[in-house]
């Protein structure tokens, strides 16, 4: 019966993740930025999207300001897609939790600082999704 559970469970993240991937790649910058920035915190982004400031944020998120990284938006975009699936398996703060927590999926570093400081962003983002998948699947 538990095998069920699970694999009920997978199929439910494997929905909220393509319904997630859909609705992002329809969003503009501002609707991304705000969005994430809901979920995690004005600090936070601007941590993933390497300014200085939550000003920038909240300028990006109001359309005032342009990301100018490809790489920042990237990595706000794969922020956006695993704070998604832990908000919706637990809740926001627990997304925000899990953000900043130490990862054992990821060499036991938080999932903010892996996708931040990662030299290959594609299969950093790869592993921090994948983490984020299992994490809401199964807790």
């Amino acid at each position: 019966m538990a095998s069920i559970g699970v694999i009920a469970m997978t199929t439910a993240v494997k929905r909220t993740d393509l319904a997630v991937y859909e609705r992002l790649t329809r969003m503009d910058d501002d609707e991304l930025v705000a969005g994430i920035r809901d979920m995690l915190g004005a600090k936070l982004t601007a941590y993933l999207g390497e300014v200085t400031e939550t000003r920038t944020v909240r300028q990006w998120a109001d359309g005032e300001r342009a990301i100018r990284s490809s790489a920042a938006r990237e990595r706000l975009r794969i922020a956006f897609r695993a704070a998604s699936l832990v908000a919706e398996a637990d809740s926001q703060r627990v997304a925000q939790a899990w953000f900043q927590g130490l990862n054992p999926m990821l060499d036991d570093q938080s999932p903010a600082r892996y996708l931040r400081e990662a030299s290959d962003q594609e299969k950093a983002g790869a592993r921090v999704l994948a983490s984020a998948r299992q994490f809401a699947a199964v807790g």
